[in-house]
């Protein structure tokens, strides 16, 4: 194996409680009727493309719109995690050190653009972070964005962890490896993943 691919949301940290106030906050600025989102609302979401996110949160509302409305969102969001609020899971910064002191470390998400920036800039996990890749530049499902990181970087049988079944299924489509992350929001059937862990820090188990 050669690199590891990590998600974000639900395998890295826990952005729920953030991301609702963040949105409930825009919708509210906006004037929009719309029931107030909570974080089990998100948590169903969360690990889909942004649009579509937008379609299943907002059936009503004309594309264009949708969009324009996820925009200020996803903006209004990113400067909530650059301050840092998030919950990030027991372990990670230790297990990311240990980690990177053997492999290369990559992240590819479904998220907006600066989103990752914002998130390992908050916690100083920059300098552990060899590429990172996400929807917001690629437009694309997450398959399509986990092929272009490994492509980009050469990368030689890498393992993907995350913690839901469109994560797994990226993984398979893009023919490489999968650590479930069963602490994080989704369940993965076992035939889908080579390896489970109940927290972050059992990766060091598995891969050191």
């Amino acid at each position: 194996m050669k690199g590891i691919i990590f998600d974000v949301d639900g395998t890295l940290w826990d952005s729920t409680e953030m991301v609702a106030v963040a949105w409930n906050k825009v919708i509210k600025d906006e004037g929009i009727e719309h029931k107030e989102l909570e974080e089990k609302d998100l948590k169903k979401e969360f690990g889909k493309p942004m649009e579509a996110i937008g379609e299943s949160l907002f059936p009503e509302m004309p594309k264009d719109e949708m969009m324009k409305l996820m925009e200020k969102m996803l903006k209004y969001e990113n400067g909530l995690v650059a301050s840092g609020p998030c919950v990030i899971f027991e372990g990670v910064q230790e297990t990311i050190k240990k980690l990177s002191e053997k492999y290369p470390l990559y992240i590819v998400s479904n998220c907006q653009d600066g989103y990752i920036e914002a998130f390992i800039k908050a916690h100083k996990l920059e300098k552990y972070f060899s590429d990172t890749e996400c929807w917001g530049r690629t437009r694309a499902p997450k398959a399509v964005s986990n092929r272009t990181l490994i492509e980009r970087n050469n990368l030689s049988n890498p393992v993907y962890v995350g913690d839901t079944a469109g994560d797994a299924s990226a993984a398979r489509e893009a023919e490489i490896d999968f650590i479930y992350a069963e602490y994080g929001f989704g369940e993965v059937e076992p035939s889908l993943y080579v390896g489970v862990i109940d927290s972050f820090k059992e990766l060091k188990d598995i891969l050191l």
